[in-house]
């Protein structure tokens, strides 16, 4: 190379690292920065959202009405659950997909760099605005985060208005998100890695994408509907004008439970990395695991009516339904099968990733279990709108979920950071949640069969007993979370510096870089490893 060559070649170098100051946030087109963007922003919602959790069990710690009022709680359980689904779980999931995807398969960056900024940039103006209900005459949404019509129409506060912009924000947000992931591992793959030796991460999240694609435009037409019936004079929902408020539900759950399992795909592949990797062996039944996670995706709309169990629907629909239903456990335990037989006679270590993935495995089968329970049409009339229910939902997306976006983190922070976690803080912090979380979510099951009713800020004296383990339960999970962020930020700062390849046994083209990744992964397109060919 000549000198001049040289000079050049270090010229160009120069402008590749981050921008200094403010604007390196606001307009970069870098994956990496847009994937920490999502994943502090993630982080953010979720302590505003524990907290408003925080509030609610502190209301329900004994009967009676204690700190707040109803109307406050009712925003309170509104208003936690849209910033933990749309707020928390979707952008870190998100985050992470924009970390890792380009270098798992071997890309310079996203395929569409300058609609990846502004799909982050949307988002804190939409939690922004939704936040911001809180303030306003009426107070916050106060229908539940399932915003079921007439409540959130003829009912609803005046601010209903700005959590509709806000959904639509964010639903352009991940639609935008989804249509990079797509186009980025349909096009940028490294050659050589074709789709059958994708990493299961990317896998789950292509087949997110699609699903997103599907489901967001049928929030954005429901929540226009609402606007429509209390704006415009239209009926949509309203039976007086020829309406039918289950129509609503309808629409509702055609998006909402695809949805549920956008929030999860992710989780099985981060999980599906993170095993293979501390029992030291392949992946069990890489391609039935493939097959089950796009089946469990088409399964997923033809189930959405397993809410409305108690409508009114036909009973061939129930039928429908409810086998339906069940047969979603199938791909979903094939995974568990897999997995369990990745560990089998694996050379195992238990550092926090791996404790995380293990509970992911262990608690989200709990979920599945009392989701197959809801499953039973007869039974789900005693259980239908009782703590039962939030036991189910919060023991796939606690425990589900969030265990497996901490597990991420803490798998791949030595990645992104160049250090090592201080393993003894991670365990502190894994075993404060797994202890949290147990606490909270399981006597739930019992005053839900007792006969608990969701979403009320007072109760009958027979449920006082469980209900003040639950609040205890909640504080102690609560709390651990600042472990959490005190762990990311003391990693971020330093600590042991971590190798290339940051735990034994990792496989993939994301480990053949150095820690801390480079700004600029693959100038040119990477060889694979012998393990991937």
């Amino acid at each position: 190379m000549s000198t001049l060559d040289t000079t050049l070649h270090a010229a160009e170098h120069e402008h590749h690292g981050p921008a200094k100051g403010v604007g390196r946030w606001l307009f970069t087109t870098n994956h990496k920065d847009i994937g920490s963007l999502y994943l502090w922003f993630s982080l953010l919602m979720f302590f505003i959202g524990g907290c408003m959790a925080l509030m609610i069990r502190a209301e329900l710690f004994q009967p009676g009405l204690q700190l707040v009022d109803p109307g406050f709680f009712n925003q309170m359980t509104t208003m936690h659950g849209l910033i933990m689904v749309f707020g928390a779980v979707m952008p870190a999931f998100v985050g992470l997909a924009n970390w890792m995807v380009p270098m798992m398969i071997g890309a310079p960056d996203m395929a569409l760099p300058r609609m990846n900024n502004w799909s982050f940039w949307i988002l804190p103006f939409a939690f922004a605005m939704l936040v911001s209900t809180l303030f306003m005459d009426g107070g916050a949404p106060n229908f539940g985060w399932t915003f079921y019509a007439p409540l959130s129409t003829t009912y609803a506060p005046p601010s209903v208005t700005y959590f509709i912009f806000a959904v639509h924000m964010m639903g352009i947000s991940s639609i935008m998100g989804a249509i990079n992931i797509i186009a980025t591992i349909l096009n940028l793959r490294a050659p050589g890695m074709t789709m059958m030796k994708l990493p299961l991460f990317c896998w789950t999240w292509l087949i997110t994408a699609f699903l997103l694609i599907a489901v967001m435009p049928v929030l954005a037409g429901v929540v226009t509907m609402m606007l429509m019936d209390i704006h415009f004079g239209t009926s949509f929902f309203n039976a007086a004008g020829g309406g039918d408020p289950v129509l609503f539900q309808h629409v509702f759950w055609f998006f909402g439970h695809p949805e549920v399992y956008i929030m999860i795909l992710p989780a099985f592949g981060i999980v599906s990395q993170i095993i293979p990797t501390f029992a030291r062996k392949r992946l069990f039944g890489y391609a039935s695991m493939v097959y089950a996670t796009a089946s469990i995706a088409i399964l997923s709309f033809l189930v959405w009516a397993h809410h409305m169990f108690t409508v009114g629907i036909p009973l061939a629909g129930e039928l429908f339904f409810m086998f339906a239903t069940m047969l979603i456990a199938v791909p979903t335990g094939v995974k568990v099968f897999n997995w369990v037989a990745t560990m089998f006679r694996g050379s195992m270590t238990f550092e926090t990733p791996m404790l995380f993935a293990l509970a992911f495995v262990v608690l989200f089968t709990i979920g599945g279990f009392s989701g197959l329970m809801l499953a039973i049409a007869p039974v789900d009339f005693q259980y239908h709108d009782t703590y039962f229910v939030v036991a189910h939902f919060h023991y796939v997306l606690v425990p589900g979920a969030v265990f497996a976006i901490m597990a991420g983190a803490y798998y791949w922070l030595p990645k992104w950071t160049g250090h090592m976690l201080d393993e003894r803080m991670g365990k502190l912090h894994f075993w404060l949640s797994f202890i949290g979380v147990n606490i909270t979510f399981f006597p739930m099951h019992f005053i839900g069969l007792a006969g608990m009713p969701r979403r009320i800020p007072d109760y009958a004296l027979q449920f006082a007993d469980f209900n003040m383990v639950a609040s205890i339960g909640a504080f102690i999970f609560g709390l651990s979370q600042l472990i959490f962020l005190w762990n990311v930020i003391a990693c971020v700062r330093g600590g042991q510096k971590a190798e290339a390849r940051a735990w034994e046994g990792a496989e993939g083209l994301e480990w053949e870089v150095p820690s801390p990744a480079p700004y600029h992964t693959f100038v040119e397109p990477p060889k694979l490893p012998e393990s991937l060919r």
